[in-house]
């Protein structure tokens, strides 16, 4: 399986709640199956980067309050601090820091629950400081897949830092823009017959189809009863989010099509189970939890092997009897 994310230059819907669509044309060269995009930025102009940034805010902000949902020491690398004009705080920091604090239980408790080798696989903005803050149990692999600028801009700030990784931890950074993710994410050691738990916070999402290609992706290299989880921009239901239902019944259809079963989880539920209240707002993401039904490719191909020996052996057999 060959799979590419492919960012439109167009912008999502006016209720989008996403990185913004570059504010000038692209110069790009059609490689394979994918784009790979040529454009000079500078940290002023680059929405990605600005975006990531705007999230390390939310995090930074958050790590200061009297009674924190988490702590992220590292987030001040990367904070535009005092707060700017670019996001508003109180509209956002609610709903993300809620939904951030799930994420990071959700992937302790399920690798935790790994035997030998632990494959996480965050989609992230490149500014993610999971790797760092988080108490991860040995033998874990952390894979990175986010913007190549963003995330070396990053690294460079967190060394600076000092900030390390757990030890008898692994992390690995697969460029978004690579024109094979699988296959980049199988040279650097990504294991398909082993458990992997997948997160997606920040990634800049700009079209459904690309999207669909992350489906795809995860699809194709979690093992059976593997689980998906994170964020998504609301505006990918093509519905109302007043209309729950009709959410869920579009994330269901999207979601089985490509092996998995989605849950819609609720902000205001989990606030309420961390002892907190949201206050009521058009946050514009939808927070969700999937389970893999499927094989995953190195599992049906192995499978797939295995026939083919037997049927041969059988062959072989039978012709030894005539």
């Amino acid at each position: 399986m060959e799979c590419l994310l492919r960012f439109a230059c167009s912008p999502p819907p006016p209720t989008a709640i996403v990185p913004p669509s570059l504010p000038f044309p692209l110069n790009t060269k059609k490689k394979r199956n994918g784009w790979l995009f040529r454009a000079k930025l500078s940290d002023d102009n680059d929405p990605l980067l600005q975006s990531a940034m705007d999230s390390a805010s939310l995090r930074f902000h958050e790590t200061h309050r009297p009674e924190p949902l988490f702590v992220d020491l590292y987030a001040g690398c990367f904070a535009q601090v005092p707060s700017h004009t670019r996001i508003d705080l109180k509209k956002r920091l609610q709903h993300y820091c809620i939904a951030t604090k799930f994420i990071d239980d959700k992937l302790l408790r399920a690798v935790n629950h790994m035997d030998g080798l632990k494959q996480v696989v965050l989609l992230s903005d490149g500014m993610d400081t999971r790797p760092y803050r988080l108490n991860w149990p040995s033998s874990t692999i952390i894979f990175d897949i986010s913007p190549e600028r963003v995330f070396q801009k990053a690294a460079e700030k967190l060394k600076g830092v000092g900030a390390k990784i757990p030890r008898s931890c692994l992390y690995l950074h697969v460029p978004l823009e690579s024109s094979n993710i699988q296959e980049t994410l199988g040279m650097k050691g990504f294991n398909g017959h082993r458990p992997s738990i997948w997160a997606i916070q920040g990634l800049p999402v700009m079209t459904l189809a690309s999207f669909e290609e992350i489906l795809f992706l995860v699809s194709g290299m979690a093992m059976n009863g593997c689980l998906f989880l994170g964020e998504l921009p609301a505006w990918l239901a093509e519905t109302e989010l007043g209309t729950r239902s009709s959410t869920e019944k579009w994330m269901g259809n999207l979601f089985m099509s490509n092996g998995f079963n989605v849950e819609i989880i609720s902000y205001n539920e989990i606030a309420k189970s961390l002892g907190k209240e949201v206050v009521p707002r058009d946050y514009g993401n939808v927070l969700f939890v999937a389970e893999q039904l499927r094989f995953s490719d190195d599992q049906m191909e192995t499978w797939r092997r295995e026939l083919q020996r037997v049927e041969e052996d059988g062959d072989e057999e039978g012709f030894e009897e005539l």
